[in-house]
């Protein structure tokens, strides 16, 4: 089997995180753009190219612009970008794009009680750095 493009994979990346964070089911998705939810799912493994037309289907569907798929991606050379700050972001952002990290997200969101959250993100820190 052949590797990805990895600019096909990160913009498959970012549509499955985008589905997952408004809850839609690839279902939902390939209905929407009368396709099977098996294409979008080539779409979000990188496997299969996503059209232009499609793409921009795509960002309205998920009420984005079609740039928040290139997110991290060199306008220049067309190459995902290797910056320090680049590379600090995507480790914060991949967490999320799990059912768990989205899971946690929508969770600390629910509560409202601020010093309570502060207090949830003092252990989760705590925790981390015990791990390193």
């Amino acid at each position: 089997m052949k590797t990805p493009n990895p600019i096909d994979a990160k913009v498959g990346a970012r549509l499955r995180m985008r589905r997952l964070t408004l809850e839609m089911s690839r279902t939902k998705v390939g209905e929407a753009l009368d396709i099977s939810y098996q294409q979008v799912q080539k779409y979000e493994n990188g496997t299969n190219r996503i059209s232009a037309s499609r793409l921009q289907q795509l960002a309205n569907l998920l009420d984005v612009t079609a740039a928040y798929f290139f997110e991290d991606v060199s306008p220049i050379t067309g190459r995902i970008c290797d910056s320090a700050r680049a590379k600090r972001r995507s480790q914060v952002a991949d967490p999320l794009i799990t059912s768990q990290g989205l899971q946690l997200s929508r969770a600390f969101a629910a509560v409202r009680d601020a010093e309570v959250r502060k207090r949830i993100l003092d252990l989760i820190v705590s925790l981390a750095r015990e791990l390193h």
